[in-house]
């Protein structure tokens, strides 16, 4: 086959979404793809992009007029990078409080009474393989669920897929309290503002109990190091800001403004690093998003059909949902400063990311028309 041929048919393939991350994302002649570069399988959708490197950011406890609106205190959020990416304005969380949001967003499982506690003692999730109930449910109660249940992080580690969860404060790797110990980190110290709770892959005994939770749960000052090169970043960064950077506190327990002032703080420093780097140039998509908004008591609104859970009847504890909290989603394959008025949730975002790495979808990502990003987000 000539050469002109040759491309001409490369070019035809990539519009139907059958050519790979490594052949269409390398950036010179030659250039080999990265081994942690996203794989196409015969399940993925035909308008998916080439995404290779995926970066989420979840930030804490604000509804969306009061992130988006015209008197946002986040004004690099809700117009800098607004102008960058494509808003998502009907994006919901899933619960109340914080902590089931973000095990959603890693298993597709719902909450239960010691989650939307956000587990206050590191205590196990009881049950068995056997309690499960459609789509994917796992009956039972409690906060770290056994290594069988089914997990983002698991399915990309049997794939080949890197990761990693960068935790700001974290300190040591890996860090989580002894099971069935009280959660010293609910309230934020001088010099140690990280929480546990923020942190869905310490929920997950197939995690904390390997041999790689050390290299894979890191303090965020590593993220920096890691994306000097495509090659070396991981496939999936998932990235939690401190109580006081989330928004969660405020004031801060270090005298800063905590809120979205904060929050904003925060973006301005990492979201440059992020979108400068090469992995996010060449194929990458970030994320960015609340875990919740201001409480129950002020918003328990849902989408996308959530409702009662084989382990709690109202997930957002006074209603079905987390409340609206809108997304954030910038992309070499995303056109800057639209929206999307499609539904979403958390349960949507981990639908999307399996999308995007091959991976069956789990729990509630696989419940029957749920909406996934589709060609609203992948729309340049």
């Amino acid at each position: 086959m000539n050469r002109s041929r040759s491309a001409l048919l490369i070019a035809v393939l990539t519009a139907l979404g059958l050519v790979t991350a490594g052949l269409t994302g390398a950036g010179s002649a030659g250039a080999s793809p990265a081994p942690t570069s996203a794989p196409r399988t015969a399940s993925s959708p035909s308008y998916l992009p080439p995404v290779g490197h995926v970066f989420v950011i979840n930030l804490e406890n604000k509804g969306y007029d009061e992130t988006w609106g015209a008197g946002s205190a986040a004004p690099y959020l809700s117009q800098t990078l607004r102008s960058q990416g494509v808003l998502l304005s009907q994006y919901y969380g899933t619960a109340h409080n914080s902590l089931p949001n973000y095990i959603a967003q890693v298993t597709g499982q719902g909450p239960n009474m010691q989650t939307q506690a956000d587990c206050q003692t590191y205590s196990p999730f009881v049950t068995s393989p056997s309690a499960v109930v459609s789509p994917g449910q796992y009956v039972g109660d409690g906060c770290v669920l056994p290594a069988y249940v089914p997990s983002l992080p698991g399915q990309l580690t049997s794939s080949g897929i890197s990761w990693r969860g960068y935790m700001e404060d974290m300190g040591t790797p890996c860090r989580h309290p002894q099971p069935g110990a009280v959660d010293d980190t609910q309230k934020a110290r001088v010099g140690d503002q990280y929480a546990v709770r923020h942190n869905p892959f310490m929920y997950l005994a197939s995690v904390t109990d390997s041999g790689t939770c050390a290299r894979d749960v890191v303090d965020l000052n590593n993220l920096a190091g890691g994306l000097g090169a495509a090659e070396t970043t991981p496939a999936l960064s998932y990235i939690t800001p401190n109580l006081c950077h989330d928004g969660h506190d405020s004031p801060c327990v270090d005298g800063q403004p905590g809120g979205l002032v904060s929050a904003d703080a925060f973006l301005r420093q990492w979201v440059p690093l992020i979108t400068g780097s090469a992995a996010f140039k060449r194929d990458g998509m970030l994320v960015i998003t609340f875990d919740e908004s201001d409480g129950p008591q002020s918003d328990a609104s849902a989408c996308c059909g959530e409702g009662p859970g084989p382990n709690s009847p109202a997930p957002g504890i006074t209603g079905m949902g987390g409340g609206r909290v809108g997304a954030l989603v910038l992309s070499p394959f995303s056109r800057p400063g639209t929206v999307s008025s499609t539904s979403y949730n958390h349960y949507s975002l981990l639908a999307s990311l399996e999308d995007v790495f091959g991976q069956p979808r789990l729990g509630y990502a696989a419940q029957p028309g749920l909406n996934r990003f589709g060609l609203d987000v992948y729309n340049r």
